[in-house]
């Protein structure tokens, strides 16, 4: 079942069984808790939170521009005695942290739960952190749940925890739980009316002597939940016959250690912040050994080692990526001493490699083909699509760490040059729904400071790597009703970048993007070059007629393989020797007339015009003549 059959049917009865996602599961799960507030920032695994409770009726729900400004808008409402939701990935929540570390010191008057979502095994992230941190760090409640049945239900509990100790809850999700489908039971939405906002400027009012007050609080809150771990039904023990070995887990890694090990008792842990450490203890007690299996870091472990609690943890398991059978029974087999067990699925499947790359005719592909043009220049990158621009063929991007980083390295690249790199131009590229998000401050500073860098601004309308969701910039909002939609050029001339230095530029016209490339990286100051064609798979795209090969014109040089696009198939690979006794490589090609759709990027490198629409076949390959890029939307 997709996201949108599950939208489509918010008011199934209570009791129906609905193959669900995790996803989809908290989704349904916050709209039963009668919340009336829910934001997010997309970002893959928990994107389709928010896309699925968009659907849902009787509460209001928003893209925001950063997960920070979600977590503001839930907590606002809150505040106001409604209870709210919000949700982002695990890097999400670093942006958010600077209202989170304060929030925990304030609490809040209705429900707050915070779903983040971690993405163990790095599927689509930058890096790999263990967002339980943040309960340790902010002092608020991590719930973890194992499949979609808990996620709904965890869900719910976690609204009612927040609400009995005035504290935000965080819903820890994995990547695992967030895509895998499971049964989940649904019940109905229950009625929860705003108490209302009390003037309370001692509570809401965080100056230092407030949050000095505050802190007694938050530690007797934590006290008291910390009793609450030890006798809530999210934390519970298993009992096993083979005591050699007892387990300590939670989340997904549970279900990995009940399928390699169902003979062994495990204590689980729903609750997992704080730790019930006397319910650990008797447990450990029960057990010859003890091992702690957790995604990723060692902090259960930690804690319990600091409580005197002999367990073993990470010394026989691996510090990233999931805990599956096959890394859980050859540990624990040498452990014990015992043979290694071989397993089939230990050892990943041999398959042709497919390196990640652009949609056909996406219109960063003609953005970094002719970025590769350009030579002596370091490319600062950003977080979306764009960031494939490192790989083959373009081979133009240089670096990328996070949202909105581009600018303030690129700025940093253009201070901390040698002498021997002041030819060296500096361009920065980031996308739209990046640029809002965090991105805007980066170009501020490179103003302000007297820059010399080149911004290349690639707005194609939606975020695209999560799936095209809407922003500011695409306007529409979450229900893709019609909303204000952001000036770039307008923008970014307010944030201070002289008129004369912002150009529009059609993505799909290569010359002119090259030449404005080549005379704004000579200009000593900031510029911005804004591309603005619509992303592929978004209905602001309209595709136009395909083109083909004509095999008898194609010389195998080559170029239109350097746009990168994956319409285009070579054929056949040859070497010849040319007359000055040099040997060249020729790459014959076709093009996939069914994937095409005629953007034109590949025309503008085609020398001997081999390149034409479809129905020009019928027509004397004479009078055949290169066609323009055309433009999809003006």
């Amino acid at each position: 079942m997709s996201a949108h059959a599950v939208m489509s049917t918010p008011a199934a009865a209570a009791g129906s069984r609905l193959l669900m996602s995790g996803n989809e599961a908290v989704a349904r799960a916050v709209w039963e808790a009668g919340t009336r507030v829910a934001a997010a920032y997309p970002g893959t695994p928990s994107t389709e939170i928010l896309e699925c409770l968009a659907g849902y009726p009787d509460l209001y729900s928003e893209w925001s521009v950063n997960e920070k400004v979600s977590l503001e808008v839930a907590f606002g409402a809150a505040m106001a005695g409604s209870r709210s939701f919000c949700a982002m990935k695990h890097v999400g929540l670093n942006v958010a942290s600077d209202a989170l570390m304060t929030m925990t010191l304030t609490g809040v008057s209705g429900g707050l739960v915070i779903a983040v979502a971690d993405d163990v095994g790095l599927s689509s992230s930058q890096n790999e952190q263990d967002s339980r941190y943040w309960g340790r760090f902010a002092h608020v409640p991590v719930l973890e749940p194992a499949d979609s049945q808990e996620a709904h239900a965890m869900t719910l509990a976690a609204f009612e925890l927040s609400e009995r100790f005035e504290v935000p809850v965080i819903l820890r999700m994995t990547t695992r739980i967030c895509h895998v489908k499971g049964v989940v039971r649904t019940g109905e939405r229950s009625a929860h009316s705003a108490a209302g906002f009390s003037k309370d400027v001692g509570r809401w009012v965080m100056v230092p002597s407030a949050a000095g007050r505050r802190l007694p609080l938050m530690f007797e809150r934590e006290r008291r939940l910390r009793a609450e771990a030890e006798v809530s039904p999210l934390n519970f023990a298993e009992p096993g016959s083979d005591r050699r070995i007892g387990f300590v887990t939670s989340g997904p890694a549970y279900m990995h250690v009940r399928e390699s090990f169902p003979d062994a008792p495990v204590f689980k842990l729903g609750l997992s912040f704080p730790l019930p450490f006397d319910s650990l203890r008797r447990f450990a007690a029960e057990c010859e050994r003890v091992v702690v299996v957790e995604e990723v870091e060692p902090l259960v472990e930690t804690e319990l080692q600091a409580q005197g609690i002999d367990v073993t943890g990470k010394r026989i398991l691996p510090l990233s990526g999931e805990l599956s059978p096959p890394v859980l029974r050859p540990a624990i087999a040498r452990l014990l001493g015992e043979p290694v067990p071989e397993d089939s699925t230990a050892e990943p499947l041999k398959v042709f490699p497919r390196p990640p790359t652009m949609c056909v005719a996406c219109p960063h592909l003609g953005v970094y083909y002719t970025l590769s043009q350009l030579r002596n220049v370091t490319i600062s990158g950003d977080i979306g699509c764009y960031t494939l621009g490192f790989g083959q063929p373009w081979n133009a991007l240089d670096a990328c760490i996070s949202m909105g980083a581009s600018m303030g390295m690129a700025l940093g690249l253009d201070k901390g040059r040698g002498d021997n790199e002041k030819e060296r131009k500096i361009v920065a590229v980031i996308g739209d729904s990046t640029f809002l998000h965090m991105g805007m401050q980066g170009l501020l500073d490179i103003v302000y400071n007297r820059g010399n860098v080149t911004v290349l601004l690639l707005d194609n309308r939606a975020v695209g790597m999560t799936g095209g969701q809407d922003n500011p910039g695409s306007g529409r909002d979450i229900h893709g009703n019609e909303a204000p939609r952001v000036d770039f050029v307008r923008l970014v001339k307010a944030l201070g970048v002289r008129d004369e230095r912002v150009h529009l530029v059609n993505a799909y016209e290569l010359p002119v993007l090259l030449k404005t490339l080549r005379e704004e990286t000579k200009i000593p100051e900031p510029s911005v070059i804004i591309t603005s064609q619509p992303c592929v798979l978004i209905k602001d795209y309209h595709a136009l007629k395909p083109y083909m090969v004509i095999d008898e014109r194609c010389t195998g040089c080559g170029n239109c393989i350097d746009v990168g696009c994956p319409a285009i198939h070579v054929t056949r690979r040859d070497r010849v020797t040319k007359a000055s006794g040099r040997e060249v490589d020729l790459a014959f090609v076709r093009i996939e007339s069914a994937a095409c759709t005629g953007c034109g990027l590949c025309l503008k490198p085609c020398a001997p015009d081999a390149i034409v629409h479809v129905d020009t076949l019928s027509m004397p390959i004479k009078v055949v003549r290169k066609n323009p890029a055309p433009v999809h939307n003006a």
